[in-house]
């Protein structure tokens, strides 16, 4: 039976060693971590967790290491975001065979597609793998903007495509495609300064880092938006978004680690290129964290 996804969906970020090796031990405590906190899924691979700046071999220890820690206490699942219909067909029959709940699935190009291309692209997926797939739409990382009519075709014509993360920070590109999907099929808000407006709007959860750092306040939110108190939603919101403001600027791996360092847990360094957080960044991002505990 296929696990429902909702809530707050967490994105732990790819823990490595001193020498540059994924650190399984690390990746497996911040898991725990998020999961005794009481987020209700865990999206291991996604931007946060670097996935761009992994091999096969390591992408493949990352994926199983993920499942494994979470156990089935809740639903995992795993992004692929490859440039090459075969290579993410190969990622998504690994992360199946896994255990995974779901793959989450966003187009990479280097040359424009067109429509045709990225509803084969999914279809071509979805035709490999038996477990449902999370359209992702995140054109400022992919290079691939899907509009809400091509989304909404996906949904129609490939059936595991059963849920949408919308991450254009465009509340009115949600607004639209529940409207062609007659509200069907469940969108997920990625942009993290939009979490107040798209939860209310309808979201059926957030696919966000914050957890690593502070799992409490969106919680809180998604908690106060399902109770329909939208006056404590909205304060806890602006209690969280300096923190969430601050990891969009910066970058989530880079922010995310240093905050952990801060917390006392050592998640290692970002991969190069990407670059730790400098001198002026870490005091800003100790006071975002300090400020969150008055």
């Amino acid at each position: 039976m296929t696990k429902q996804f909702e809530g707050i969906i967490a994105y732990p970020v790819t823990p490595f060693t001193a020498n540059g090796a994924i650190d399984t031990a690390m990746l497996k405590q911040l898991i725990d971590r998020m999961i005794d906190s009481g987020v209700h899924a865990i999206a291991p691979l996604g931007s946060t967790g670097e996935s761009a700046y992994l091999t096969d071999d390591e992408w493949e220890l990352a994926t199983e290491t993920s499942i494994a820690a979470v156990a089935h206490r809740v639903p995992t699942v795993v992004g692929i975001s490859e440039l090459t219909t075969a290579s993410s067909i190969r990622r998504a029959r690994f992360a199946e065979r896994a255990g995974v709940d779901a793959v989450m699935v966003l187009p990479v190009s280097y040359w424009k597609l067109n429509d045709a291309e990225v509803l084969d692209h999914y279809a071509a997926i979805a035709d490999a793998v038996s477990v449902p797939i999370m359209l992702y739409n995140n054109p400022a990382t992919s290079g691939v903007d899907m509009s809400p009519e091509l989304i909404a075709r996906i949904c129609r014509e490939v059936s595991n495509v059963t849920m949408v993360k919308e991450s254009t920070g465009d509340l009115q590109r949600m607004h639209r495609l529940l409207q062609l999907t007659d509200g069907t099929v469940p969108f997920y808000n990625g942009s993290n300064p939009l979490a107040f407006a798209a939860l209310n709007a309808g979201a059926a959860g957030w696919c966000t880092a914050a957890p690593n750092l502070n799992a409490e306040l969106p919680l809180a939110l998604y908690a106060a938006i399902r109770r329909g108190d939208t006056e404590l939603a909205r304060a806890t919101f602006e209690r969280v978004l300096p923190l969430l403001q601050f990891i969009v600027k910066v970058g989530l791996p880079t922010s995310v680690k240093a905050g952990l360092r801060m917390q006392q847990i050592d998640a290692g360094e970002p991969r190069l290129p990407l670059q730790p957080l400098g001198a002026q960044g870490s005091e800003q991002l100790r006071a975002v964290l300090a400020a969150l505990q008055n």
